[in-house]
């Protein structure tokens, strides 16, 4: 585009434009405001961060406070079961919900107008808490690292967006796999998941989030340290000002200059940034699929 087209395009501009970009800005800003406010609290010294005033940039540079944060070892282990979790859970969850995806697109599927409004119902209806635990629990599920994994296999609503996806694709490609005298199974991994890839992608990023942040099943389904999240260790921090008061006088034994500014509200914030940076770093890998698979994934009417 010429610059005289692009100063034409601004001359056009519509009050309802500028109304809408001021409005759009202003949303972004009001997401966005908080993540950077924790950024900056976090890299603060925390005596000087209790004076306030530290809206929009560090006063006082420090590292000491991610220092806090990682000398204890559990962060550490919350980690790497956290991101065993969303890899395992997502490769699982993925290759569930779109196998049955792919059944369901089928028209020579048995049964299938049963099969479609009993997965509906699972959308809307649950057994309840208590049901579900005794369940977790009658299963030998209870604190261990598959009731992180097998509950979260498969997904209604994932499979509605993935099958409608799945319907768009090209049928006499499957006929003529068929006539090739390839089987389901192949043409299935060989065909049907390389065409699906955008809402694959984007899938497995809801999913990716939803396992990272989930903290509710690492508290009411194990037990064991081992297998805290770090979503359950950010909870810890944050409702428990031991926990965090904690943190820094651990910290402060080791980094002895830096024990006067510890405090546990930049301990808190400095693990808010550190649970949400990981995906926060995902996400743009992953954002060219997200708007193609959700409106190409979406139920056509």
């Amino acid at each position: 585009m010429t610059h005289s087209a692009k100063s034409s395009k601004l001359n056009h501009s519509t009050p309802f434009d500028w109304i809408n970009c001021a409005v759009m800005l202003l949303l972004s800003f009001i997401m966005l405001y908080p993540l950077w406010y924790c950024a900056v609290g976090s890299f603060n010294e925390g005596a000087d961060y209790l004076r306030g005033g530290v809206f929009l940039w560090p006063r006082k540079w420090t590292l000491a406070n991610y220092n806090a944060v990682f000398l204890d070892k559990s962060i550490l282990n919350a980690f790497g079961v956290t991101i065993a979790k969303c890899v395992v859970g997502t490769v699982t969850s993925l290759l569930c919900t779109s196998m049955v995806a792919y059944a369901i697109t089928r028209p020579h599927l048995k049964l299938k107008k049963f099969y479609i409004p009993f997965i509906m119902l699972t959308m809307f209806f649950s057994g309840g808490l208590i049901p579900y635990f005794l369940l977790i629990v009658n299963l030998n599920l209870y604190d261990s690292f598959w009731v992180y994994i097998i509950p979260t296999m498969f997904s209604a609503y994932n499979m509605i967006i993935i099958q409608s996806f799945m319907r768009e694709l090209p049928n006499e490609l499957i006929e003529s796999a068929k006539i090739d005298g390839a089987n389901e199974y192949r043409i299935f991994f060989q065909m049907i998941l390389p065409l699906s890839k955008p809402v694959l992608a984007t899938i497995a990023l809801f999913t990716i989030v939803n396992h990272w942040n989930s903290y509710f099943d690492s508290m009411m389904y194990t037990s064991s340290q081992g297998l805290q999240t770090i979503q359950l260790f950010l909870k810890k921090v944050i409702t428990d000002p031991a926990m965090a008061k904690g943190l820094g006088s651990a910290a402060a034994v080791s980094i002895p200059e830096k024990a006067m500014t510890l405090t546990p509200q930049v301990v808190k914030l400095a693990t808010m940034v550190i649970t949400a940076l990981p995906v926060i770093c995902v996400y743009p890998f992953l954002q060219r699929y997200f708007v193609k698979g959700v409106t190409m994934g979406a139920v056509k009417g």
